[in-house]
C-alpha cells in the first residue's frame, strides 16, 4: 500500500476513535516554511465539531503519535495538522520506490479516450501555432496512456473548402507545371507559396476595383480571382474531373510534406479522418432533430436550433437551400468518430477561437441524446506570439515549423559548442544531439504553460541549459547517466537497501518527489495538463542539482550511503526520462 493511503487510513481511524465521526482525508505535502512532510487540513471538522483548530489538531497528532509508531511529530498551524514521519519509514519508502519500475504502481483501466489534434488545413504548411496543437495532442495522449487509459489518436485533415480552391486557382494562373521535385519545395510549403500568391492577385484586383469606383466591400466580392475561386468550389462538389485531378494532386504533395514534418517532431496518428469524405455527413442527424422537434425550420427552409437555455443563441444548422455549415458536419464527423471507436472520452485540441463552436457542438449532442455527449471535452489553448508578434498566413509572414525546427537545431549547436556541454560526440552522434535538445527545447517551451494561457515563445530563451527549459532537464539526465557509468550501474541493476542511514535534507526531498511521481501523472491526464509534468520534471531535475552541490555520490566513504545514493538518482533519471518521454521528448544518455 502506498505511504499516503496507509497516512489517510490512519488519520480516518483516529478521528472515528476520537470524534465518532468521519472526514474525508486528502493530505499535500507540507509547505518548505513549516516542519513535516504530510498536511492534513481539517477545516471541516471544525465546522461540525465546533470546536478550535488548535484542540482538533492536537488532539489527532497526540492520538497518532501515541498509537502509530510511523510518525515522528507533528505541529498545529491553524487549521493544518502538519506530520513529520520517521526516517525509517522514508527508507522503507525509497527500497519499495527501486524495487519497481517507474509508472508501473498505475492500474490500467478499461476506459477508452480519443484525442483528436493537429487538425491542417491543405493549404499550406504547419506552422508555430500547430506545433503547440501537436505537441498538446501527442502529450496529453501519452498522458493519459500512462494513466491507464486505452488511447485513439486521431487527426482530421481540412482538405477541402475554399482555402484550398484558393491555392488551386493560384496555381492553375502561375503555376506553369511547377512541383516539388522541378522547384526543389518541400509540397506543403509550395501550395502554401499558391495560397499567399492568390492573396497578393485578389488585393491587387481590390485595388483595381476601388480606384475604378467601387466600394471595398462591392470590390471583396466581385474580384475575378475570388469568384473564380468560389466557382472552383462549386465545381469540386459536383466532381467536376479536371477540378478533382488538380485538387488530389495538390493534396498529395501536401500530405507527403506533412509527413516529412510530422516524422521531424515526432508526432504520429492511430486514425486520420479527411473533411472530403465527412463534409455531407450531419444532414441525417438534423433530419431525426427535425422529427424529434429539436431543431426547427423558419420561412426560408433554413433548419435552426435554441440554444438560449445553454446561455448560447439560435444557431444555423443548414442553409436554406440545404447545403451544411459547419456545425453539420462536426455534428456528423462526432457520431463517426463514436461509431468507430466507442469511446467514451473524445478530447478536441484546438484554439480558444473556437471556444464557443464547441460550446454549441456538445449542447446540440446533449439535446440529440447522444449518450457520450458528456464525454466530450475542448481542450482550448492560448496563441501563440513571437517577440516579433502575432502570426499570419495569407502574407507569408507564418512562423513555419520547419524553418522553425531547423534554426532550433542550429541554435542548440551554437549553444552547446558555447557552454562546452558536449563530451567528444562522433559528427552522426552529435548531429542527434543537436536535434534532441532542439526538440526537447521546443517542446518543452510550449509544454511547460498552461495550455489555456496565451504565451509569448522566445527561441533563444527555450534553449538555454540554464532555469526552466528542456536542455536543463536534458543536460541533467545526461548528468547523472555520467555519473551511474563511472560507478558501473546497469540500466537492469536493481538495489535494496539495507541499514538504518537517516536520509539528509536533500536525499529526503528527492525520494518524495520521485514516490510522487504517480499522483503527478493522475493529476496531469485528470487536467489534461502537460504543464504538471514539465514543470514536475523541472522541480525534480532542480532538486537532484541542488543535492549534488551538497552531496558527493562517487566519493562518499560509506559505501552503504554510496550504494544508497546511487540506487536513488538512478531512480531519479529513470522518472526524468519517463516524464520527458510523456512530453514526446527524448533525453540523451551522455552529453
Amino acid at each position: 500500500m502506498d505511504i499516503i493511503d496507509i497516512l489517510t487510513n490512519k488519520i480516518e481511524a483516529t478521528i472515528e476513535s476520537l470524534y465518532g465521526t468521519s472526514d474525508k482525508v486528502v493530505l499535500q505535502p507540507t509547505r518548505k516554511e513549516f516542519e513535516g512532510d504530510y498536511t492534513y487540513v481539517f477545516f471541516g471538522l471544525v465546522k461540525s465539531l465546533k470546536k478550535s483548530p488548535p484542540e482538533i489538531g492536537n488532539a489527532i497528532g497526540t492520538a497518532l503519535l501515541a498509537h502509530n509508531d510511523i510518525f515522528e511529530s507533528f505541529n498545529v498551524v491553524q487549521g493544518f495538522l502538519n506530520l513529520k514521519l520517521k526516517p525509517s519509514v522514508w527508507i522503507n519508502v525509497l527500497n519499495d520506490i527501486l524495487q519497481i519500475s517507474v509508472g508501473s504502481e498505475i492500474n490500467r483501466n478499461s476506459a477508452s479516450v480519443m484525442v483528436e489534434y493537429s487538425s491542417p488545413n491543405t493549404n499550406k504548411p504547419l506552422h508555430l501555432g500547430h506545433l503547440r496543437n501537436n505537441f498538446l495532442g501527442y502529450s496529453v495522449a501519452n498522458i493519459l496512456d500512462a494513466a491507464g487509459y486505452d488511447v485513439t489518436k486521431a487527426c482530421l485533415v481540412n482538405d477541402r473548402g475554399i482555402h484550398i480552391c484558393k491555392s488551386m486557382v493560384a496555381y492553375k494562373h502561375f503555376g506553369n507545371g511547377e512541383t516539388p521535385e522541378s522547384s526543389g519545395i518541400k509540397g506543403d510549403h509550395l501550395v502554401g507559396k499558391y495560397y499567399v500568391e492568390f492573396d497578393k492577385a485578389y488585393k491587387n484586383q481590390i485595388q483595381e476595383l476601388t480606384a475604378s469606383g467601387a466600394t471595398e466591400d462591392e470590390a471583396k466580392k466581385s474580384a475575378p480571382i475570388m469568384i473564380e475561386a468560389q466557382e472552383m468550389l462549386l465545381k469540386w462538389e459536383q466532381n467536376d474531373a479536371e477540378v478533382i485531378e488538380l485538387w488530389k494532386k495538390l493534396n498529395a504533395w501536401v500530405y507527403e510534406g506533412f509527413e516529412k514534418t510530422y516524422k521531424k517532431i515526432g508526432v504520429d496518428f492511430d486514425k486520420t479522418y479527411y473533411e472530403s469524405n465527412t463534409y455531407l455527413l450531419g444532414k441525417d442527424l438534423v433530419e431525426d432533430g427535425l422529427k424529434h422537434e429539436i431543431f426547427y425550420k423558419k420561412e426560408d427552409n433554413s433548419v435552426w436550433i435554441d440554444l438560449t437555455d445553454e446561455g448560447l443563441d439560435n444557431k444555423l444548422v443548414l442553409r436554406g437551400d440545404g447545403t451544411s455549415v459547419y456545425i453539420t458536419q462536426d455534428l456528423g464527423t462526432t457520431d463517426l468518430k463514436f461509431d468507430d471507436f466507442k469511446s467514451e472520452k473524445s478530447i478536441w485540441v484546438v484554439g480558444n477561437e473556437q471556444d464557443y463552436h464547441f460550446k454549441v457542438l456538445f449542447a446540440i449532442m446533449k439535446k440529440l441524446g447522444r449518450s457520450y455527449a458528456d464525454g466530450c471535452y475542448h481542450l482550448s489553448y492560448g496563441m501563440v506570439d513571437l517577440p516579433s508578434g502575432k502570426m499570419k498566413s495569407r502574407e507569408g509572414t507564418v512562423v513555419d515549423a520547419d524553418e522553425l525546427v531547423d534554426e532550433m537545431i542550429a541554435t542548440a549547436k551554437i549553444m552547446s559548442a558555447e557552454k562546452g556541454k558536449i563530451e567528444d560526440l562522433e559528427s552522426e552522434e552529435s548531429a542527434s544531439l543537436f536535434r534532441m535538445l532542439a526538440l526537447g527545447a521546443l517542446k518543452y517551451y510550449l509544454l511547460k504553460v498552461e495550455p489555456k494561457k496565451r504565451m509569448l515563445f522566445n527561441p533563444e530563451e527555450s534553449i538555454d541549459f540554464q532555469g526552466n527549459t528542456g536542455p536543463f532537464i536534458q543536460y541533467t539526465h545526461a548528468r547523472i547517466k555520467s555519473i551511474l557509468r563511472k560507478a558501473n550501474v546497469d540500466d537492469k541493476q536493481i538495489f535494496k537497501l539495507e541499514g538504518t542511514h537517516i536520509l539528509n535534507r536533500e536525499e529526503l526531498e528527492l525520494v518524495f518527489l520521485v514516490k510522487d511521481y504517480g499522483s503527478v501523472i493522475k493529476n496531469a491526464a485528470a487536467e489534461y495538463s502537460p504543464a504538471l509534468i514539465a514543470n514536475y520534471t523541472y522541480e525534480l531535475a532542480k532538486t537532484f542539482n541542488g543535492f549534488y552541490t551538497q552531496h558527493s555520490v562517487m566519493n562518499e566513504e560509506n559505501e552503504n550511503i554510496k550504494y544508497l545514493r546511487l540506487g536513488l538518482i538512478k531512480k531519479v533519471a529513470e522518472t526524468i526520462k519517463h516524464a520527458m518521454s510523456l512530453l514526446g521528448i527524448d533525453v540523451p544518455e551522455r552529453m
